[in-house]
Parts: C-alpha cells; structure tokens; sequence
C-alpha cells in the first residue's frame, strides 16, 4: 500500500486547531504547555506541515477540554465550522 499526504486535509485540519485553540482562548504555548507538547509541534500541526499522530490528536483535544471529533468538523466546502 502506497502512502499518500493529503496535504489539503493537513490544512483544513491545521486551520482548524488554530480555530478552536483561538476560540478557547490558547495561545500556541499555552496549548504546547496544557497538552505536553513541543512550542514547534503545534506550530507545524496549525501550518499543516506535519502529518501528526491520531495519539496527539487525542492529546490536543484532552488539553482543549473538547471532544476530539470537534477537530475534524469541517464544512462541505473544506472550511472548519465552529
């Protein structure tokens, strides 16, 4: 099986970290701190840059106190929804 980087998915899903961080009111460090995680990781992850882990997923979604399917609620036309 070939592996395939679905590099618009990795930013719609970027974008929407970056939403929903903002809109609890997380700064990137505030939510590296709360979640364990290195300052440059969320930055890649909200860039889109890396592929990150479906373990960090549910990390990020236990620090931003949300269920981690808020994180992939994105509308028909590839823009998160809130």
């Amino acid at each position: 099986m070939k592996y395939v980087r679905d590099q618009e998915r990795l930013n719609q899903f970027g974008r929407r970290l970056r939403q929903v961080r903002q809109a609890k009111g997380f700064t990137q460090e505030s939510l590296a701190a709360a979640a364990d995680l290195e300052l440059s990781q969320i930055g890649r992850i909200e860039r889109g840059a890396i592929n990150t882990s479906l373990s960090t997923v549910f990390i990020l979604a236990r620090a931003l106190q949300l269920d981690v399917r808020e994180l992939f609620n994105f509308s028909a036309g590839g823009e998160p929804e809130i």
